[in-house]
């Protein structure tokens, strides 16, 4: 079974080898695949119109089952791979482990927000920004530069608190727990980490920065924090819902995976803390 571990808790040989395994997903080509596939969802995704990855309930199983796909990836590359999470709420620092140039770089420079360093950088020449919004092909970050305080922990339980999963009209506007902790409402968690992060993690090509897979892992391990406080409440809408993904209905681009089989996520992976 495979375990999620929190990054501040990894091995440097633990880190060496997600590295190393990311780097050959890129090499292979694949690696770019996984970024058009988010792009072309965000760019999709509408509050008045059909939504399944973004601004809409099928948010979280959507995203479960695309790190699902990344991680058995890494893990056809190197077994003994697992995503590892990132919780922005304790680690909250630019001088975090994370952005250590043994893991994933650092912050860009101020003049263009090019990463100067760590194994993404542009000036190793193993991660040209191929899917993307503009002509640049380095890899950007901004930390800390469009907001500058990431989510705190009590804004954090403040969402876990929320009893309701989601609730017409189902999109941005959304009250409940899968809108705010998405971002779009209230103390914004998820939304507020790829701004905080800055460059590529401020598009839809997000995923051109190798953090965003351990941003959602943690986003991923929220709510099955939250279905842990709240056992009676679950994934809504039921069925009958236009332009959303019900409970039972499949979800693009797979066509052959519904919510109600990612509700458990015990069943692919656990976490190495409750």
């Amino acid at each position: 079974m495979t375990v999620r571990k929190n990054q501040a808790s990894l091995t440097a040989d633990e880190k060496r080898r997600f590295v190393a395994a990311v780097l050959e997903l890129k090499r292979s080509g694949r690696y770019d695949a996984f970024v058009t596939t988010h792009n072309a969802f965000i760019l999709a995704d509408t509050d008045s119109g059909e939504r399944t990855g973004h601004r809409s309930p099928s948010f979280l199983p959507w995203h479960r089952r695309f790190l699902l796909e990344f991680e058995r990836a890494l893990q056809e590359v190197d077994a003994t791979v697992a995503l590892p999470y990132w919780d922005w709420s304790t680690d909250r620092s630019i001088r975090s482990s994370l952005w250590a140039p043994d893991f994933l770089g650092g912050t860009g420079r101020s003049l263009d927000g090019r990463v100067m360093d760590g194994p993404f950088a542009a000036s190793t020449g193993d991660w040209r920004i191929s899917v993307r919004v503009d002509g640049r092909t380095f890899l950007r970050r901004s930390l800390g530069g469009a907001v500058r305080e990431l989510p705190t922990r009590a804004e954090v339980d403040s969402v876990l608190a929320m009893a309701t999963y989601d609730m017409a009209p189902w999109n941005s506007a959304s009250d409940g727990f899968r809108n705010h902790l998405e971002g779009w409402r209230g103390v914004n968690l998820h939304n507020r980490v790829h701004v905080w992060v800055g460059g590529q993690m401020a598009t839809g090509v997000s995923p051109n920065d190798p953090v965003f897979w351990l941003h959602h892992a943690y986003v991923d391990k929220l709510w099955a924090d939250w279905q842990r406080r709240h056992p009676g409440s679950g994934y809504v809408p039921a069925a009958g819902t236009p332009d959303v993904v019900d409970l039972g209905e499949t979800m693009k681009p797979w066509n052959d995976v519904r919510p109600s089989e990612l509700l458990d996520h015990t069943t692919f992976y656990t976490f190495d803390a409750a």
